[in-house]
C-alpha cells in the first residue's frame, strides 16, 4: 500500500492528509501557521505522521499549497535583483518595463532594463530581426549592474518563443550557464507589458522558492519521507518540485485553488461556487468541469498588473478570528483577525477577544468548541446581529460570483466555515462534505498535473485542423515536462477565439491538458 501527503499553508493554520491510493483519508490534522512556515509544515506531519501510524516509506507523493510566493511579492522581502530584456525595437520603446509599478517594488528589486532590436508580428512576422552582439552588450551592462535574475520578454513571444530563447542561449554564455533566466512566454500570455510584468515577478522569487522547496524537501527526509514533490499552482493542478523551482509565480493564489479542488473531490460536484472560509478571510471561486473558473481579467500581483493565469476568485476579511465590534447600533465583522492567536485569544479558549467564532459558538450555530461559558457575556443583541451579519455578507458573495438569477449548488469548506449556515439566499442546496476543515490539503493531495498554451496563431495558412492538433500536442507535452505519466494526459479544455480586429484569420487558441503523476 502506497500513500499521498498532501500539505496547505495558509495564513492561520497549515493543513495536511494523508491519503491512500483510493483518494481515502487515513489522517488529517490542522496545526497554526508559523512566522518561519517551515516549522508550521513540520509540526503538521508530525502530526499526520503519528495518528496514522503508517510507515513515512509507504508515502511516495508528497504535495506542497504555500503562501512563499505571494507573501514574498506582497511583502517584497526575499526578492532578487532582476534585469530586463525586451525584444522590441524599434516600436517598444513607447511604454518601458516597469510602467506603473510601486516604488517599493521597483526598490526592492533593484529594476534594470535593456531594450534591444526584435521582436514578432500577431501572425509571427518579423518586427525586426535581432542583433547578437547588441543583446550581449545588453547583458554585460546588466551584469555590471549586479543582477541576480535576468527576465526576457518579446513582442508576441507566444507565437514564436525563438528570439527570447536566443537571449537565454547567449545568457548562459554570458552570465553563466546556473543564472535564473526566465523566459515571459512560459508564463503568461498575449499582451507584452503584463506578460513582462509576470516574467520579472517569477525572476524576482527563483532564490526564495528554491529555498523554500529545499526546505520542504529537508523536512519530509528527516521525517523518514523519500516522496516525489509536487508543488500546486493556481489552475488547481499540480507541478514536479524541479518545474516550481523555475516557475514560482504560477503558485500565488494556489491556496484556494486546492480548497475548490478539494470541494469538487469530497462533494463529486463538477459545477457549484466554492465558499472556503479560514481563519482570517473568505474565498470565493467558481467551480467549472471540477476546476476554478479562470479569471479574464488582468490580475494584479502586489500592485502589479500581470497576465498570466489566476483563478476567478472573491476574497473578503471574514474568518473564524474576525474580530466583532458594536458600532452605531450595527455589528461588524472583521477585516482584521487575531489570525493563528485565536487559540489564545478568543472568549472560547479563555482569550478576551470577541470573534466571529464566538458569536458562532453562543448561536447555537457552530459544533461544540472550547467552553461556550464563555461566551455569555455577549449581549444577545450582539449575537443576533453578528450572525445576520456574517450571513448576509456571504450571500453578496454568492450573488457577486453567480453569472445569472438561478440558484445554485454551493460548497462551503475550511476550518472557519462553521461559520456559514445551512441555508443561503442564492443557493439551491448548502454542501458541507465530510472532511471539509482540511478540503485545501485534500486539494492538494488528489490534484493532477497540467500544461497548457494560449497563442494566436494564423488559422487562414496553416489550417484550424493542423492548429488545433499542434495546440493539443503542445499542452500536452508541457504537462508532461511539469510531471504527468504521458500515458494518462488528456486535453481538457481548449478555447477558441477569433480576433476580428486582427488582419487576416488569426484565432487564440487557449488549451489545457492534465495527467496524473508519473
Amino acid at each position: 500500500m502506497h500513500y499521498r501527503l498532501g500539505i496547505d499553508v495558509g495564513g492561520t493554520n497549515t493543513d495536511a492528509v494523508i491519503m491512500d491510493i483510493e483518494h481515502a483519508v487515513i489522517a488529517k490534522c490542522k496545526e497554526a501557521t508559523t512566522l518561519d512556515v517551515s516549522t508550521g509544515i513540520k509540526n503538521a506531519v508530525a502530526h499526520v505522521l503519528r495518528t496514522s501510524g503508517i510507515d513515512p516509506s509507504l508515502i511516495k507523493h508528497a504535495m506542497l499549497g504555500t503562501t512563499h510566493a505571494t507573501n514574498a511579492v506582497i511583502e517584497r522581502k526575499g526578492l532578487l535583483k532582476v534585469g530586463v530584456i525586451r525584444l522590441s525595437s524599434p516600436s517598444g520603446h513607447g511604454i518601458p518595463p516597469f510602467m506603473e509599478w510601486p516604488e517599493d517594488m521597483m526598490d526592492a528589486i533593484a529594476s534594470s532594463y535593456v531594450i534591444v532590436k526584435g521582436g514578432y508580428e500577431y501572425n509571427g512576422a518579423l518586427i525586426s530581426a535581432p542583433d547578437r552582439d547588441e543583446i550581449r552588450g545588453a547583458l554585460v551592462q546588466l551584469k555590471m549592474k549586479g543582477i541576480e535574475s535576468l527576465a526576457v520578454s518579446c513582442a508576441f513571444a507566444p507565437v514564436n518563443s525563438e528570439q527570447e530563447e536566443l537571449v537565454q542561449e547567449l545568457a548562459q554564455e554570458i552570465l553563466g550557464p546556473e543564472f535564473p533566466v526566465t523566459l515571459s512566454h512560459l508564463i503568461g500570455s498575449i499582451g507584452l507589458v503584463e506578460r513582462e510584468n509576470a516574467a520579472i515577478l517569477n525572476a524576482a522569487i527563483r532564490k526564495l522558492a528554491e529555498t523554500a522547496y529545499g526546505s520542504f524537501q529537508n523536512i519530509l527526509l528527516d521525517h523518514g519521507i523519500d516522496a516525489d514533490l509536487f508543488i500546486t499552482q493556481n489552475d488547481g493542478t499540480l507541478m514536479s518540485i524541479d518545474y516550481a523551482k523555475q516557475f514560482p509565480v504560477l503558485t500565488i493564489a494556489s491556496g484556494p485553488t486546492n480548497s475548490l479542488r478539494g470541494a469538487a473531490f469530497l462533494s463529486r460536484k463538477l459545477e457549484a461556487i466554492v465558499i472556503d472560509v479560514g481563519g482570517t478571510t473568505t474565498d470565493v471561486g467558481v467551480l467549472r468541469k471540477g476546476f476554478p473558473r479562470e479569471s479574464t481579467a488582468a490580475a494584479e500581483v502586489g500592485g502589479v498588473r500581470t497576465n498570466f493565469r489566476m483563478p476567478d476568485l472573491i476574497t473578503l476579511g471574514l474568518g473564524g478570528g474576525s474580530l466583532v465590534r458594536e458600532h452605531n447600533d450595527a455589528v461588524r465583522i472583521g477585516p482584521q483577525s487575531v489570525g493563528y492567536r485565536i487559540h489564545t485569544e478568543a472568549l472560547i479558549f479563555g482569550g478576551s477577544t470577541v470573534t466571529a467564532t464566538d458569536i458562532a459558538v453562543a448561536a447555537g450555530i457552530a459544533p461544540p468548541l472550547g467552553d461556550s461559558t464563555l461566551t455569555s457575556g455577549i449581549p444577545s443583541a450582539v449575537v443576533k446581529r453578528g450572525v445576520a451579519e456574517i450571513q448576509a455578507m456571504i450571500e453578496k458573495l454568492i450573488d457577486k460570483m453567480k453569472t445569472s438569477s438561478e440558484d445554485v449548488t454551493v460548497i462551503v469548506v475550511g476550518g472557519g466555515s462553521i461559520l456559514v449556515p445551512d441555508r443561503l439566499k442564492g443557493a439551491s442546496e448548502v454542501i458541507k462534505p465530510e472532511h471539509f476543515e482540511v478540503a485545501n490539503a485534500i486539494g492538494a493531495a488528489i490534484a493532477q498535473v497540467s500544461g497548457s498554451v494560449d497563442g494566436v496563431y494564423d488559422v487562414s495558412t496553416l489550417g484550424r485542423e493542423a492548429v488545433i492538433a499542434m495546440v493539443k500536442d503542445a499542452a500536452a507535452d508541457e504537462a508532461v515536462k511539469a510531471g504527468a505519466d504521458p500515458a494518462s494526459v488528456e486535453v481538457v479544455e481548449i478555447e477558441e477565439i477569433p480576433l476580428a480586429y486582427l488582419p487576416s484569420n488569426a484565432v487564440r487558441f487557449r488549451v489545457k491538458a492534465v495527467g496524473n503523476i508519473k
